[in-house]
């Protein structure tokens, strides 16, 4: 069964993580986000949903104005060479739909198939900026909130170097 916001904001709470989040219309793209968000205080992301040659399933999460090269990301992070993944595969495994992809959906890969990679210049930020399960909201949380709630996901992530 997919995680909705409620659980997953429950789940938050009983780690003991601290979030705010605000609600916004949806949007779909780094530009609509940064035209709707206001004064939204953090490090704002961008999530690439990829699956390499290999079948292997990857979570990059990196500050929205990082520029990725999918020719150059594999050497990166160790991977095959890489596509953007299916939004059926993306339903399947982190059960959100285009547009909503973030790290908290990991709550949802219960059989974790997803090797997550983190920027590591975002993860120097205080607070990070995720939707939570869809894209009518951001919720704002702490570096370190983030990492505990990804490791309970089950999930070991990767810090690399993307810019």
């Amino acid at each position: 069964m997919t995680a909705t916001p409620e659980d997953l904001f429950h789940r938050l709470s009983e780690l003991g993580i601290a979030t705010t989040t605000a609600e916004h219309p949806p949007v779909f793209t780094v530009d609509e986000a940064k035209a709707l968000r206001g004064q939204i205080a953090g490090c704002h992301i961008k999530n690439l949903f990829l699956k390499d040659k290999r079948d292997q399933l990857w979570l990059v999460v990196c500050p929205e104005d990082r520029a990725i090269e999918l020719k150059t990301l594999p050497t990166l992070i160790g991977s095959a060479r890489l596509s953007f993944a299916r939004p059926d595969l993306l339903r399947e495994v982190l059960g959100v739909e285009p547009g909503a992809v973030t790290p908290f959906a990991l709550i949802n890969d219960t059989a974790r198939r997803v090797t997550v990679v983190l920027d590591a210049e975002m993860m120097q930020a205080d607070r990070l900026n995720c939707h939570p399960l869809h894209n009518s909201a951001t919720t704002t949380i702490g570096t370190a909130g983030l990492l505990r709630f990804i490791q309970s996901c089950g999930h070991a992530p990767r810090l690399v170097a993307l810019g």
